[in-house]
């Protein structure tokens, strides 16, 4: 199934104002979904991002094998409450769906806070927090409350009724992928995940960035590159989705995982899982040239998606620009994740800088051998009496050392930034040397 966007035109793409509005409207409109692993709320925030970019909606059976992992039944969450011994209801997942931990079975049972809780669980640290918790592939209930509901929960009239009404049944985990093709075959993967209820910064505003960027790049002119935009539930749709796009996945170079990119705090970057990465030193240098300060994380298998595209039989390298990353604020996973937290003019701030980031990935200038396969024979393109030994001005290599190790790392792969970096070489100096052995026929352009 295709969903179609809207064919009205938006607002600029380096408008902060216009763009914090339109992401504020969606922020308004989705904020309170309960998402999880599967069910209709994910498929109502897709179905309103696809008002800004077509999606491709992908449904994957309940029970298919991914890899290791099992894609799970779709949960109904139609009722949750807990009611003192008189019937006032003192907690209601009407008020808020972080109240109820993620998958919980059905339960309807009348009982003692001694015996409710254990099934209750409060934030650590922040007594006014309602705790996010998930219990996905191990059947059980429970509650989340404040530490003054839980206290309101100790002193009601006993027995305490709690009642969860909720059903699971085989039926599909909802992803969405927005494919928009280059001059190359190779791929820039970028991915948000869709599964966080009533949670602001973590994961909405990921995907609300993502959704827009998703337009922005659909409305380049003349791509370079190919991009390949992924929403998917965490971990086992990043898996799925993964395991059923095994080959096209061949073609992916590197990518950004987009989440938490709407605080109000300073911007941070994970690095991809090989340091030295060209994606790492574009996001850092966007940073830099527009006098943003921001702190550099390194890659770590705690956080999001990127564990999974990273893993040994993908080994994609993936990014990410944040903006209160996870783990950093002490709203994160909590009620307190919320719209007083997060902003619409916030997102939009670290939006731009995501444009800018597509714009600098566009700059890259990649060419592949004619024929990749041994050294040329220089003599052959009468290329070999040019050079001397001598070295380059300026330089600590001599041109015909400049040619073979250039010729060594151009693999379709690496730009020429890249190559530039392993050779410890001027950037302009590498365009140059492959603009010439370009029109020996000895490299193509992608």
């Amino acid at each position: 199934m295709t969903s179609k966007r809207q064919t009205h035109s938006l607002i600029g793409f380096s408008d902060v104002k216009s763009l914090g509005a339109t992401f504020q409207e969606k922020l308004n409109e989705l904020f309170a979904l309960n998402r999880s692993l599967t069910g209709r709320s994910n498929r109502l925030t897709l179905d309103s991002i696809s008002q800004w970019t077509e999606l491709q909606v992908i449904e994957t059976p309940s029970g298919t094998k991914a890899f290791d992992w099992q894609v799970p039944q779709e949960w109904q969450l139609n009722a949750a409450y807990i009611e003192d011994a008189e019937g006032n209801r003192l907690i209601d997942i009407a008020n808020n769906p972080l109240h109820v931990v993620s998958y919980s079975i059905e339960c309807d049972i009348t009982l003692s806070f001694s015996e409710l809780e254990g099934h209750l669980h409060t934030h650590p640290n922040l007594d006014q927090a309602i705790p996010y918790r998930t219990s996905y592939y191990k059947p059980a209930w429970g509650f989340c409350v404040t530490h003054s509901q839980l206290s309101l929960l100790r002193k009601a009239a006993q027995p305490l009724h709690a009642v969860i009404e909720s059903t699971f049944h085989d039926g599909y985990m909802t992803s969405a992928e927005a494919i928009h093709e280059g001059a190359s075959k190779r791929e820039v993967l970028i991915s948000s995940y869709i599964c966080h209820p009533a949670m602001a910064n973590d994961s909405l505003s990921g995907v609300l960035l993502a959704a827009m960027l998703s337009r922005y790049v659909s409305e380049l002119a003349n791509r370079r590159s190919t991009y390949r935009f992924v929403f998917v539930p965490e971990t086992i749709g990043a898996i799925s989705y993964l395991a059923s796009k095994a080959e096209q996945a061949k073609n992916i170079d590197f990518g950004l995982q987009i989440t938490t990119v709407g605080g109000p705090g300073e911007f941070q970057i994970k690095s991809s899982f090989e340091n030295s990465h060209a994606i790492n030193r574009i996001i850092s240098g966007v940073l830099e040239q527009n006098g943003k300060p921001f702190s550099t994380l390194p890659f770590d298998i705690h956080g999001s998606d990127e564990r999974q595209y990273s893993s040994p039989g993908f080994r994609i390298n993936m990014a990410t620009l944040a903006k209160d990353i996870y783990y950093s604020y002490p709203q994160y996973h909590t009620s307190l994740d919320n719209l007083d937290f997060v902003n619409g003019e916030q997102i939009a701030e670290t939006f731009i800088l995501y444009t800018k980031i597509i714009d600098e990935i566009e700059k890259r200038r990649v060419f592949v051998r004619t024929e990749p396969h041994g050294e040329p024979m220089l003599s052959r393109h009468d290329l070999y009496n040019l050079f001397g030994g001598a070295l380059l001005p300026g330089s600590d290599i001599s041109e015909l050392d400049l040619v073979l190790g250039l010729l060594f790392h151009t693999d379709g792969r690496l730009s020429t930034s890249d190559i530039a970096v392993i050779m410890n070489q001027n950037e302009n100096l590498i365009l140059e040397t492959s603009l010439m052995l370009t029109s020996k026929n000895l490299l193509l352009e992608i």
